[in-house]
């Protein structure tokens, strides 16, 4: 993989595992915007935090053994998350500081995706 490829694979895992584990502990700053969306708040662990913490997870193992077919799929996975994640908000007409969120975290694991493959 390429540095450039490397790196936003690290910030897109990053991204991913920060956001993951605040849902996972229900932070109380992401509670309003889960609302807003109609999230219920049971969502938090599953699917959302779970998915999240699981996508970062697969980067990481992905490039710390090597394997660029792992990080793909992580990115896949990723990538469909936040599809559903945008098609929810926009069902709400929710288009918050949250929306924009998931609109970068989409961009992120689709960069992350593409500069796998073409690496």
């Amino acid at each position: 993989m390429t540095t450039i490829a490397v790196v936003v694979v690290v910030v897109t895992l990053a991204m991913n595992a920060f956001s993951g584990i605040a849902a996972l502990l229900h932070w109380k700053a992401i509670l309003p915007g889960m609302a807003k969306a109609e999230v219920p708040e049971s969502w938090l662990t599953f699917p959302i935090g779970t998915l999240k913490t699981a996508g970062a997870a697969g980067l990481l193992a992905g490039l710390l053994i090597g394997a660029p077919w792992l990080v793909a799929a992580a990115a896949i996975g990723l990538v469909l998350f936040f599809v559903c994640a945008l098609y929810t908000h926009v069902r709400a007409a929710d288009y918050t500081a949250q929306f924009g969120l998931a609109v970068v975290f989409l961009g992120a694991a689709s960069t992350s995706l593409v500069l796998t493959l073409t690496a």
